[in-house]
Order: C-alpha cells, then sequence, then structure tokens
C-alpha cells in the first residue's frame, strides 16, 4: 500500500473532525497520555553539577528517585535550558554499574576490593599526611618556603567556584606548589 500526501491529509482531516466530534480536545498531551512518570512527584531545585557554569535544574522526586529532570526557567543562568551532558544526567543517577562503594586494590593483589567510604577518606587523609611529613621542606638556606613538591592538587571542570577555592585553601594550607585546575571546556 503507497500513501500519498493527499492521502495522508485527507486522513488526518477526517481524523481531526472525528476527534473534535466525540469531545478529544486536539493539542492536550493528557488526552493521549494516561499518566506522566512526573505525576504525583516532587520537583526539587538544583544545580547541575557537571561544570563550574552552575545552571539550574529541576529534578522530579517520587518515592527517593529522580524520574526526571529539566532546566529551572527561573534560573538565570541557563533560564531553563540544559546542555546534552546535564540532559545526560539522570542516566548517571540510575546507570546499574555506577559505583557506590570504593575499590582498593592492595599492592601485589590482583583482584579489587570494595570497601567503605570512610574508609577510603580515612586512607586518603593518612597517606597525605605521610607524604607530607616525609617531604615537607621548612627552609632553603635562610629563606622560609614551607612547602612539599611531593603533592599536587588537580582542580575539576565539574567543581563549583567555591569548591575550587576551598580545594586551593588545602592546597595552600598542606604547602602544595604544583596546583592545578582543569577548567577547559
Amino acid at each position: 500500500m503507497s500513501l500519498t500526501r493527499r492521502d495522508f491529509l485527507k486522513g488526518a482531516g477526517t481524523g481531526a473532525a472525528l476527534g473534535g466530534a466525540v469531545g478529544v480536545e486536539l493539542g492536550s498531551a493528557e488526552a493521549y497520555v494516561t499518566e506522566l512518570k512526573t505525576k504525583g512527584a516532587k520537583e526539587v531545585p538544583s544545580i547541575c553539577y557537571y561544570c563550574a557554569v552552575g545552571c539550574g535544574i529541576k529534578a522530579s522526586v517520587a518515592d527517593g528517585k529522580v524520574v526526571a529532570i529539566q532546566g529551572d526557567p527561573e534560573h538565570p543562568i541557563n533560564r531553563g535550558t540544559l546542555c546534552s551532558k546535564a540532559q545526560a544526567y539522570i542516566q548517571v543517577l540510575q546507570h546499574p554499574n555506577r559505583l557506590t562503594k570504593a575499590l582498593y586494590r592492595a599492592p601485589g593483589a590482583a583482584e579489587w576490593q570494595e570497601k567503605p567510604l570512610d574508609w577510603a577518606m580515612e586512607q586518603i587523609a593518612q597517606r597525605i599526611k605521610a607524604t607530607r611529613d616525609a617531604t615537607f621542606v621548612e627552609k632553603e638556606g635562610d629563606v622560609p618556603v614551607n612547602r612539599t613538591e611531593a603533592i599536587a592538587t588537580l582542580g575539576s571542570a565539574i567543581i563549583a567556584n567555591e569548591e575550587a577555592y576551598l580545594l586551593a585553601k588545602l592546597g595552600r594550607g598542606l604547602g602544595i606548589v604544583p596546583m592545578e585546575h582543569q577548567a577547559r571546556i
């Protein structure tokens, strides 16, 4: 069966006329969709975490789970629009392979072990302190330098300005010299 443009328009006109006769309101999404996935969901305003721009999002949350994400039309930065990364935000939240625990491979081991995040944070803090204590230089000659060159920091384009500021303050407080920030999107 071949459908010409003329036949299509005739059928569409007939469908519209019949729809109007039986009381179906054309253009109403509710007439065609039985139930939206956001029905009964609470809208929670938030900020997108992908880059340091800080676009506003509205997350629809139902039963403790994000079911939809859209741009916040009242946000002064993005005014309701979202980039492709922010639109895919929900896939990151709901991906079955998303890590929720720290993975640790002991020196010389072949297998990874799941560890709680608190354990991982404690390990990181202990190793930073041990490295700083072992490599800290207070003076070079008679000049106080108070630095360690054995630790470096690398910022990220997904952290906010405030987080970047705190990372820089932490690095300077520890005496870290090599500090970089990746914000070249």
